[in-house]
């Protein structure tokens, strides 16, 4: 027997404090044929299945996404996901902190919409990034969830082998899982939660032990997203299994854990406010100091155009500074209109969020990069001692082949400036040290004076006493 699976899905996360609302040029698209054929999925590979592939967008983080552009995606997976009926089950691949304009829970919409074309008879399976957040309406939906365990997130694929295999093992053996979950009224940023330090290393370590337990077959920990003021933000424990009493027993211990140490979270590196970073790394002597611009990531939500690092440091004395980069079209245009070589006058900044710090600087073009689009385009100018890199695109420049695209070498310089929290896995080995600058943006770290109008409460940090019992939640679909 051939079993029919569809897969698709939308990825990213928006931070509701960002004016800059994403498009469908700011997706990634991949549709049928190309969905198969891309590395992302190349995993669905299974004797006895036939995978159908419909539409995947994902897209870098930022702001909300245009009502439109969701709407028009929503069609076009329902579309396709209709005309592969019959199916045997529907795998998603996630990220679960989308926010789209005027709508409170984009997942679980998305998610709905797609049960009801399936019908209550079909497993769906989900992945999701450990930062997504959790409703109840999502997990009516579903059969089986698998959660990111790493951030940084260097498990993506086996997050997303989990939740397929558990989706084929389900249609291969029979057994009809189901979903229980428990909300922590806990919102702390990916940046005071990395598993790379404790106790969010201990907590995570400890997720396999759950699956371990007889009638289980995947536990989580989702810490949430914080950046959107919208009321599903939540910590939570999700499980995925075939016996009832013990999924609310390991949802409810690992609800607990997380509460129970809500208070023993910190940052990892060395973190504090943009001037005293810089202080540190004027004094030292060490290369290559990496100083993460916080507030400004775009990986996070942030918007990418914000200049203010840059303006601090051209009032030092450190030389041999690479800072990569910084989102601005209109000035890489300026540079490819100019070419290399030449010297320009450039407005670096605030080409995206009016709010975004901006300064004037005299630049000499390095080097230029043309892959053919110019929204791909980047420039490499130099301002004294400072290297930057601007960028068409909002983009991250946290993998060693984003700079030696560029004829750049970071282990080479003194100080590496990159829009990041925690590091990626490439370049928190050259750190040395590794700073964190508390520096202004749409994904502040300061959560506790974020605007926060409409999350629910109480929830930890901006709640401080207040008492919790975990609560388990199961699927109406758990049997």
């Amino acid at each position: 027997m051939t079993f029919r699976i569809a897969v698709g899905g939308i990825h990213t996360e928006c931070s509701t404090s960002s004016p800059v609302l994403m498009q469908p040029e700011d997706f990634r698209v991949l549709r049928g044929p190309d969905l198969l054929a891309h590395e992302y999925f190349d995993f669905l590979q299974a004797d006895g299945v036939d995978h159908l592939p419909l539409l995947h967008a994902r897209a870098v983080p930022g702001g909300p996404v245009a009502r439109a552009t969701y709407e028009a995606f929503k069609a076009e997976f329902l579309d396709r996901l209709k005309a592969a009926l019959p199916i045997d089950g529907l795998y998603l691949a996630m990220h679960g902190a989308m926010n789209v304009e005027g709508m409170d829970d984009a997942e679980g919409d998305w998610i709905s919409a797609a049960r009801a074309v399936v019908g209550p008879d079909v497993p769906v399976a989900a992945s999701y990034d450990l930062h997504g957040n959790v409703t109840q309406k999502i997990i009516d939906q579903l059969d089986i969830f698998a959660g990111y365990r790493t951030a940084p997130h260097i498990d993506v694929r086996e997050t997303m082998v989990r939740a397929w295999s558990m989706l084929v093992r389900a249609l291969k053996t029979g057994e009809k899982p189901g979903v229980a979950w428990a909300p922590v009224p806990v919102l702390l940023p990916g940046e005071r939660t990395s598993t790379e330090d404790e106790p969010a290393k201990s907590l995570y370590l400890k997720l396999p032990e759950h699956d371990a337990v007889p009638g289980i077959w995947d536990a989580n920990l989702m810490v949430g997203y914080v950046w959107a003021d919208e009321p599903r933000g939540t910590a939570c424990a999700v499980v995925t299994a075939v016996d009832k009493a013990a999924a609310e027993e390991v949802t409810a211990a690992i609800a607990q854990s997380y509460w129970d140490a809500r208070e023993d979270f910190r940052f990892g590196p060395v973190t504090g406010p943009l001037e005293d970073m810089l202080d540190i790394a004027e004094r030292m002597e060490t290369r290559t100091i990496i100083l993460a611009d916080s507030g400004d990531n775009p990986t996070g939500g942030g918007v990418g155009d914000r200049a203010d690092v840059l303006k601090a440091l051209l009032t030092r004395s450190i030389d041999e500074v690479l800072i990569a980069g910084i989102t601005d079209r209109p000035a890489v245009e300026h540079c490819f209109a100019a070419g290399a070589g030449a010297r320009v006058s450039l407005k670096v900044g605030g080409s995206l969020d009016p709010a975004s710090p901006s300064v004037e600087v005299e630049a000499d073009v390095v080097f230029l990069d043309d892959p053919g689009p110019t929204a791909e385009q980047q420039a490499v100018v130099r301002i004294g001692g400072i290297t930057l890199v601007l960028a068409s695109r909002r983009r991250p420049y946290h993998n060693i082949a984003d700079f030696t695209r560029l004829g750049l070498d970071p282990t080479t310089v003194r100080l590496l400036v990159v829009k990041s929290g925690y590091l990626s896995p490439e370049l928190a080995p050259i750190a040395n040290p590794n700073l964190m600058a508390l520096t202004d943006g749409v994904i502040n770290q300061d959560i506790e004076n974020l605007p926060s109008h409409r999350r629910h409460q109480p929830s930890y940090p901006f709640v401080k006493d207040f008492s919790y019992m975990p609560k388990v939640f199961f699927s109406t679909r758990f049997s």
